[in-house]
């Protein structure tokens, strides 16, 4: 196998082409049976095969750089620098990452995982090289749903202003998460497809080409003048307009084309744009067919079917479609419902709306900032906006979610899925900082549910108040509540509260509300009095809070959160300010950036187990006697 020849960049200069094809063939058998094991993000990386092999054939890694926007196409470039022994342990506890990681390798330039961000890294990178006079280049890689986000445009800007000397691969397969939307795809469509624009660059540039001699002196000037013709006969592109160098479209899996455009991009004083087309889910049937996403991320799975390993338990059904379904049942009942989301329509559960009301629902592209900001003019204008993004994509939108939604008292609601730790994607992609972000907000509501009613009769609730309402909920199940009842307004702020004067009193917030049951259940086990109450409301604060505290011996808060500026935070703080001297003990996440691995390990590691929890609260009972 020429696989196993391959340990490093350099193993692959001294191969042919037809051993390069050999290669292509072996990684992607490499890739789907791996992933298969393990899960991960298997369509964006089949592909990128050969446009990875071309890459470190032609740039000198680690010595030039390599920047990958959204970092979860990175796998091939981990096979093909050392990693490929370290593969059945991806996006395990301990194991390796599913992004860049600093830590694993010097051909990682950074642990980028948030789309539209590699060209401003890149640019920064860049300007340090010629500031310091070092001998090296820098590539970004940026795949056209990432054009999508405002960043890149910024970045795009002081790229073409500086001139920098900045190969970018723009990787066109079509998609982000979602086939990618907006204008810039509607252009790059049009260099894709456009047989006037494709015969013209043709004829162009084979009528150059045979006028062009080896050593010609006018070589040089033959391709100014070949953009020049060009311009004549072919519409100009963004790049074009920006004073970019711009080259493409070419066959993304032609490894030998690549390779030769790379190399004439490579010695381009400036920026230049190489456009490269490329097929998601490249070479696996079942990728190519799954008219979805290509398999974009999958859990385990059979790798001559492509079918998930294991299925869903049976009666369970996960958070996201609960709230699917309930905002679907919000947008029948009343027409002002919109929906808003940033390149994630299917995986927030938006589809099901799109279907029935395809003109009320909104895919902005990668662009968070905008979406916000975008919710706020819909508001203005009568309407009743629901956001909806991961949680951790809301940290992007935090000024505007601020100064454009909640300064204006907008009546718009953040749906922020998968909130809590998340698993197997790691630090970038836990929703354990929203709350530290959102409580800051004046004005904002924010709820977690602990069931599916729970969620419903939030989302009903939020979409009646007039003001910004933020409700966060878990990757995974949801635990039903058994009933099928119409939703419900809850009364703001206001806790479903058990109470067991003199004992335990457990304040848990969301999907730590059956954890939380587990632990009194213990407690009781133990001799000690315990009553978990469902906090759903985190901000603002149940106002029986601090007569609630003088009840108990012992108040204790949990929440799948940092602790840091969180619900316990916010308990600690109110009690202290009306001088209720009860004792708060909080358990949550370490301040930290959280590794990767299982939702379960890790709720281990930080101590918020119901096992680990009990023992605590034991012992601090204890020594209270």
């Amino acid at each position: 196998m020429v696989l196993e020849r391959v340990s490093s960049p350099s193993d692959l200069r001294g191969l042919s082409f037809p051993e390069l094809a050999e290669l292509a063939r072996e990684i992607r058998s490499f890739l789907v049976e791996r992933v298969a094991e393990t899960g991960g993000h298997l369509g964006p990386n089949l592909g990128v095969v050969e446009l990875t092999l071309a890459l470190h054939r032609v740039f000198d890694t680690p010595k030039d750089r390599i920047v990958w926007d959204t970092g979860h196409q990175s796998y091939v470039h981990k096979i093909l620098t050392g990693r490929k022994d370290d593969f059945r342990s991806l996006r395990q506890y301990g194991g390796l990452s599913g992004y860049p990681s600093r830590a694993e390798s010097d051909h990682d330039v950074m642990e980028n995982s948030h789309a539209s961000t590699a060209l401003s890294y890149a640019a920064g990178l860049s300007l340090a090289v010629a500031r310091t006079e070092q001998n090296r280049r820098v590539v970004a890689v940026v795949g056209d749903g990432a054009l999508t986000g405002g960043m890149a445009y910024e970045a795009l800007n002081q790229i073409a202003d500086r001139r920098l000397p900045l190969t970018i691969v723009l990787n066109d397969n079509g998609r982000s998460y979602s086939p990618t939307v907006g204008g810039l795809q509607r252009h790059l469509a049009q260099l894709r497809t456009d047989p006037l624009y494709l015969r013209a660059k043709r004829d162009v540039s084979g009528v150059l080409s045979r006028l062009a001699r080896p050593g010609d002196v006018l070589l040089s000037g033959i391709h100014r003048v070949k953009g020049s013709l060009r311009e004549l006969v072919t519409p100009t592109t963004i790049f074009d307009t920006l004073g970019i160098t711009y080259t493409g479209p070419i066959d993304g899996h032609d490894i030998e084309q690549v390779e030769q455009v790379l190399r004439h991009a490579r010695e381009i004083d400036g920026p230049v744009v190489v456009h490269v087309l490329t097929k998601k889910g490249m070479g696996y049937r079942p990728a190519e067919s799954d008219e979805r996403d290509h398999l974009h991320g999958v859990g385990a799975f059979d790798p001559v079917t492509g079918r998930p390993r294991v299925s869903t338990l049976l009666g369970s059904v996960s958070w996201t479609k609960v709230f699917s379904s309930a905002l679907l049942e919000e947008a029948v009942a009343r027409p002002e419902v919109v929906a808003i989301t940033a390149a994630m329509q299917n995986s927030v559960g938006l589809d099901p709306m799109a279907e029935r009301f395809p003109d009320r629902v909104f895919d902005v592209g990668i662009a968070e900032q905008h979406a916000v900001t975008f919710a706020a003019g819909l508001a203005l204008g009568g309407l009743r906006p629901v956001v909806a993004v991961y949680a951790t994509f809301f940290n992007r939108a935090m000024d505007q979610i601020m100064m454009d939604v909640a300064l204006h008292k907008l009546p718009v609601t953040f749906v922020l899925d998968r909130a809590g730790v998340t698993g197997n994607d790691g630090p970038s992609h836990h929703g354990i900082y929203d709350l530290s972000f959102f409580s800051t907000v004046p004005g904002m509501v924010i709820a977690a549910p602990s069931d599916t009613a729970d969620l419903r009769n939030l989302l009903h609730t939020a979409l009646s108040y007039d003001g910004p309402f933020a409700i966060r909920f878990a990757k995974g199940a949801a635990l039903s509540s058994g009933g099928d009842e119409a939703p419900r307004l809850l009364p703001i702020g206001e806790w479903a509260i058990e109470e067991c004067p003199g004992g335990v009193q457990i304040l848990a917030v969301g999907n730590m509300v059956e954890v939380a049951r587990k632990t009194a259940l213990i407690l009781e086990e133990r001799g000690i009095d315990a009553a978990v109450t469902d906090a759903r409301f985190v901000k603002p604060l149940d106002s029986r809070l601090p007569d609630l505290a003088r009840e108990h011996s012992l108040l204790v808060t949990i929440e799948d959160h940092v602790l840091t500026n969180g619900f316990g935070a916010a308990v600690a703080t109110r009690l202290l300010d009306e001088q209720v001297t009860t004792e708060v003990l909080r358990f949550g996440i370490a301040e930290q950036f959280l590794a990767h691995g299982s939702v379960a390990a890790l709720h281990e590691e930080n101590g918020l187990t119901p096992v680990q929890m009990a023992a605590v609260i034991v012992e601090r009972v204890q020594a209270a006697m």
